[in-house]
């Protein structure tokens, strides 16, 4: 014990003796373990265990594959469900829908994310209540109306509640109805991400759609569950083909974690590349360093061996030293994990990982990265007294006693580290600089609208409210007479579904006149006519449809620009009539006027703007009275002089004033916050910001390692400069020597960074717009690269220039 602590006390004095070296090992240590475990951490509760229902892994949710390879939803009705539980190879399935509710108490009324659900569907999901109970078989019985009960969302027991566990047995009134509170789910439950959870009514209404989810029977694939289940869902698309978003279809089950890989699943594997690069260099620069320290004491170990020493006390006390500097690394890569971790969950697209995540610090992962950083420290912290506890301790006597280059072959592994450490540097510099050249792109495209002072007011419509047409035209536009009488708004439009970037239901089109074969795909816009003046969309020709064409629901549409090219290539769309025939009312959810799926009249092209998204194409979309068909669901677009979200509680007073029952949605954006929530966005926005982050970081942490390596290479060879400048050496012959110590190796790694960019151009451009290959990119990232070098080596070579003879030929 006693020589232990004395070993540890010969370590500590020596890092206090080196501080330069040994902060520099431990912040490289610390930066490399807390961004890769942050991370890790993140890809494995997003991908390895994001969900707590049971036997999950047999989950599935079912899509369809249409003749142009996209993927699409569908809903079944109550029935289907019943039908389609009793294949043979369903286990079991549930049914859910959704509802926005109100819950009363404010001047306002509150929105609820109302979850109807099966009265089979916690059992089927597995996940005890973490008071009280979830929904049982007895709340809800076939044909009947439901028990009034209803199981509370953490969140929203949280919020609304401040979690007090006395909430059971309460009552809560919604929707001016009252229900019992039986249960409050854990955090981790947050299907469909409800605040509410109710039993749903189940009736033979052939009309309304729900989604389904399946467990399959243990040992049944996939691949057998499609041949099985598609003759099924053909026969009920014969059912109900509205439900459906395509004629002719391939039906595929998906496993709950498969649209997430899609989406996220690149994005978490550049960013494990980045910080797996991130920790080779903080392991390189480690290695460097030791490696360079130990090189530096042989004439310390050769007077240990002189006066007795054996090698093993001589390897352990190294190993001592280097165990302190990597565990303190791992200590401070820990406490910096945590808060990686929160910043990396921020940045996550909102809708691109499973809510049900528990995104924490994972111990397996964390105990991996320290065990490698220990690893890379003890290495290389053993290899110099490995090579140098057993010296010739005549020769090293006779030799200078302070120099940091031994023979050819140390020489060849210190140039080999730090040229693999500036060539991972540059790739991951050239990575960042094609994801942030892909993200301003983005960033700076042209909408072809004006986003800027206009907000969506999303208002949804309550169950058995507005049943006809004629009452729902009405309370729409006097919603929007309301809204358009606060202080501050400059202008209104109703826009059922037409909120840019990505908007429009796609739909089939048919041209009067041409052979129903032709048929395309478009986008369906239900709008008003101050949409596009709101929007400071353009006019290109013809005329916008009038107020009171509107309110009658005139069968007339506007065109986009992509569609007149595609369409009418001759020019001529104006005075063309279009056709879309899947746009037939379904009373009481979806209300229209006859003949809504009738033809209608193009009399005028708007200039095209962003509707599928920021990066992609414009498609060809189409503008129509929204009186002609009106959902559950509408959203009133508001242009003001200031912000427009300072005008939300006003807008939300007067929406009370025309119904009590009904209220604002919960969440409402300014159109330019809508563009930065778009999915696109925020990957790129993710990739470009954490591999920049991460990229700023190799590169401090490459030239803070050079830095140390060139001051304690000038710092070792004191006696030698001071010896040449007392002959004569001139200035440049100095800063050659100095220089010559890792030009060399900086050079050789820039080239091999170059290789390695290039070579990974195809992995790096599939997530980003650009590709690695930009010469302005290599060109700036060589040049950055480069000036940090070269000034990483001027501060030492300036020290090697003004070091007194007299001084240096005295130093011990």
């Amino acid at each position: 014990m006693g020589t232990l602590l004395s070993d540890l006390r010969f370590s500590f004095r020596q890092l206090v003796k080196n501080p330069g070296l040994s902060l520099t090992a431990i912040v490289s240590l610390a930066f490399g373990i807390g961004a890769t475990t942050a991370v890790f951490s993140v890809v494995w509760a997003i991908l390895m265990n994001p969900y707590p229902y049971a036997n999950n892994d047999r989950m599935y949710h079912m899509r369809l594959w249409d003749i142009h390879g996209r993927q699409t939803g569908f809903g079944l009705t109550a029935p289907q469900w019943q039908e389609l539980k009793k294949s043979p190879v369903i286990e079991d399935a549930f049914l859910v829908g959704g509802w926005n509710l109100t819950v009363t108490g404010s001047d306002v009324p509150e929105d609820l994310n109302g979850v109807y659900m099966s009265s089979n569907s916690m059992n089927f999901l597995g996940v005890p209540a973490l008071l009280g109970r979830g929904l049982i078989p007895a709340d809800a019985v076939d044909g009947q109306d439901p028990q009034p009960i209803v199981v509370l969302g953490n969140k929203f027991w949280h919020r609304h509640y401040n979690g007090d566990p006395s909430v059971i047995g309460k009552n809560i009134q919604l929707v001016r109805k009252n229900y019992t509170i039986v249960g409050v789910m854990p955090p981790r439950f947050t299907w469909e991400d409800g605040d509410v959870y109710t039993p749903e009514k189940i009736t033979q209404d052939p009309v309304k759609a729900y989604y389904v989810g399946i467990r399959l029977k243990p040992g049944v694939t996939r691949a057998q569950a499609n041949a099985a289940l598609e003759p099924l869902i053909v026969e009920f698309q014969k059912q109900s083909p509205s439900h459906f978003g395509a004629d002719k279809f391939r039906f595929t089950v998906v496993g709950l974690n498969d649209d997430f890989l899609k989406d996220l699943g690149g994005t978490l594997a550049l960013l494990i590349c980045a910080v797996g690069l991130l920790l080779a260099i903080g392991c390189g620069n480690v290695s460097i360093l030791l490696l360079a320290r130990g090189t530096a004491r042989q004439h310390e170990f050769a007077v240990r061996s002189a006066i007795g020493a054996s090698r093993q006390r001589i390897v352990r006390q190294l190993l001592t030293e280097s165990l302190m500097l990597a565990l303190t690394g791992a200590a401070l890569g820990v406490l910096l994990s945590w808060k990686t971790i929160q910043v990396i969950t921020d940045l996550l697209p909102k809708y691109s990982f499973p809510h049900e995540a528990e995104i924490r610090l994972n111990v397996p992962v964390l105990v991996f990265s320290v065990l490698i950083s220990i690893f890379a420290g003890v290495l290389f912290g053993m290899w110099p007294a490995l090579q140098f506890s057993r010296p010739n301790v005549s020769e090293v006597m006779q030799s200078s006693t302070r120099k940091i280059v031994g023979n050819v072959r140390g020489r060849g592994v210190y140039n080999a580290l730090i040229g693999g450490q500036i060539a991972l540097t540059m790739l991951l510099l050239a990575g960042a600089g094609a994801a942030m050249e892909g993200f301003l792109k983005m960033m700076h495209a042209p909408l072809g609208y004006d986003p800027h002072n206009v907000m969506s007011v999303g208002i949804p419509v309550h169950d058995g409210t507005y049943k006809t047409w004629e009452s729902r035209v009405a309370y729409f536009e006097q919603l929007q007479k309301k809204i358009a009488e606060v202080p501050g708004v400059k202008m209104t439009s109703i826009a059922h579904n037409a909120t840019p970037p990505a908007n429009g239901f796609e739909m089939k089109a048919e041209v009067l006149g041409e052979s129903t074969q032709s048929e395309r795909k478009i986008r369906i816009n239900l709008v008003d006519p101050q949409y596009f003046p709101i929007l400071r969309v353009p006019l290109a020709q013809g005329r916008i449809w009038n107020e009171s064409e509107n309110h009658n629901a005139a069968h007339l549409a506007v065109i986009n620009e992509t569609m007149a090219k595609q369409f009418f290539p001759n020019g001529d769309a104006i005075g063309h009539s279009i056709k879309m025939a899947e746009l037939k009312p379904e009373p009481p959810y979806f209300v229209g006027t006859q003949g809504s799926d009738d033809w209608m009249q193009v009399v005028g092209i708007v200039a095209d703007k962003k509707n599928d998204g920021l990066s992609k194409p414009v498609k060809p979309e189409a503008f129509i009275p929204n009186t002609i068909a009106m959902g559950m669901f509408t959203q009133i677009l508001v242009r003001s002089d200031a912000s427009p979200l300072t005008l939300l509680h006003a807008i939300k007073l007067k929406v009370s004033s025309v119904d009590p029952d009904q209220q604002v949605n919960g969440q409402v954006d300014d159109l330019e916050h809508w563009i930065s929530s778009q999915q696109e966005w925020q990957n790129e926005h993710l990739i470009a910001w954490l591999f920049g982050a991460f990229a700023v970081l190799a590169l401090l942490l490459a030239s803070v390692g050079l830095y140390s390596v060139v001051s304690y290479s000038v710092a070792q060879r004191t006696n030698e400069f001071g010896i040449r400048v007392a002959l004569g050496a001139q200035r440049g012959h100095v800063l050659k020597i100095v220089f010559s110590s890792a030009i060399g190796a900086v050079a050789g790694g820039m080239g091999a960074g170059l290789v390695l960019a290039l070579a990974s151009s195809k992995l790096l451009a599939h997530w980003s717009e650009h590709s690695v290959r930009d010469p302005l990119i290599l060109v700036g990232v060589t040049v950055v690269l480069g000036v940090v070098a070269l000034l990483s080596c001027v501060v030492p070579a300036r020290k090697a220039l003004g070091i007194d003879p007299m001084t240096a030929l005295r130093y011990e």
